[in-house]
């Protein structure tokens, strides 16, 4: 019989966090951890009001799972029992640490996928006033990969300010849904003369037809339209990228199979995070393994990081250690 404990723990950000849609100045996870007495496993969630979450739902959701786990439901059954989201991620990849931690065998060989490496991720330039983001972009110039916040009146500009501030490095750009039919497409002759390698979610989720009917010089990136398997025949025609996040596919057994689908009808993948510490960021580096893009930069967001948290250096993003996660 396993015990379930959960909670929320809060994480004050370096700088305030500002996209399309609002600002923040902390990260609010909820950390789920399930306990057969001797050996623990922990997953981490980042609760997300767009889909209709708060830290209060997503703790009663996992709590709601009590009984399930007393009557020995596993991960596979979970699948079932949790729809995708915040919830069921933190008790998937607690059932994946604690299967770890008692067979004595990384998750990476339990899932039967290569051992990861480091990966080059991307690190993301919040919403501001064009000035201010060329020069947050000569402060991380140095920085292989940078993503964009975009999404409101100025985009031009900011686009021009983040170049001159960085003009070696490889930039991405997300929009949030923030722009219409036209922003696009006066935005993307723009986004090809400043060498932007992707543009994702430039349309809300709930309105992206017209990106079937227009032409898409660069990759378009589909998020908040790409939740777990059942999303893709949605995206045809509209997205040649996916943005796999865990806190959406509702953890790492479906990432790991969304994965796989996505590839194989022909869209590239982007392994991207909510704003949360490296206990997010470890297992969806597993899936980031060979991604088009990798966008897990939650713990360099923030003002602090948790102990045993995953190492960033100028190769990328390391796997995690036992004693964090998996």
């Amino acid at each position: 019989m396993l015990k379930l404990t959960v909670e929320e723990q809060v994480f004050p950000l370096a700088e305030v966090f500002t996209i399309s849609r609002g600002s923040r100045t902390d990260a609010r996870v909820v950390v789920a951890t399930l306990s057969d007495d001797v050996h623990t496993g922990r997953g981490e969630c980042v609760p997300y009001a767009h889909y209709g979450e708060s830290v209060d739902s997503v703790i009663a959701q996992i709590e709601s799972m009590s009984d399930g786990l007393m009557a020995g439901m596993d991960r596979l059954e979970l699948q079932s029992r949790l729809p995708a989201g915040a919830a069921r991620n933190a008790l998937d990849c607690a059932f994946w640490d604690l299967e770890a931690k008692r067979t004595g065998k990384p998750v990476w060989e339990l899932a039967r996928i290569g051992a990861p490496k480091a990966q080059i991720t991307a690190f993301t330039l919040s919403l501001d006033t064009p000035n201010i983001m060329r020069e947050k972009a000569r402060h991380h110039a140095a920085r292989p990969l940078l993503k964009l916040k975009l999404g409101g009146e100025g985009d031009i500009e900011r686009l021009r300010a983040v170049r001159e501030g960085a003009p070696k490095a490889r930039i991405v750009v997300d929009a949030n849904e923030g722009w219409n039919r036209e922003t696009y497409a006066r935005l993307a002759p723009v986004l090809l003369e400043l060498g932007i390698d992707m543009v994702e979610q430039p349309l809300p989720a709930e309105n992206d037809a017209p990106l079937a009917e227009i032409d898409r010089p660069l990759p378009v990136c589909a998020d908040e339209a790409c939740h777990d398997r059942t999303s893709l025949p949605n995206l045809v025609g509209r997205y040649d990228m996916v943005n796999i996040k865990l806190d959406k596919t509702g953890g790492l057994t479906e990432a790991l199979a969304l994965k796989q689908e996505a590839l194989a009808q022909g869209f590239e993948v982007m392994v991207g995070c909510m704003v949360g510490s490296s206990l997010s960021m470890a297992p969806a580096l597993l899936v980031a393994q060979g991604a088009a893009v990798v966008d897990l930069d939650g713990p360099l967001l923030l003002a602090r990081d948790r102990e045993h948290g995953m190492r960033f250096d100028a190769e990328g993003i390391h796997p995690a250690t036992p004693a964090l996660w998996g």
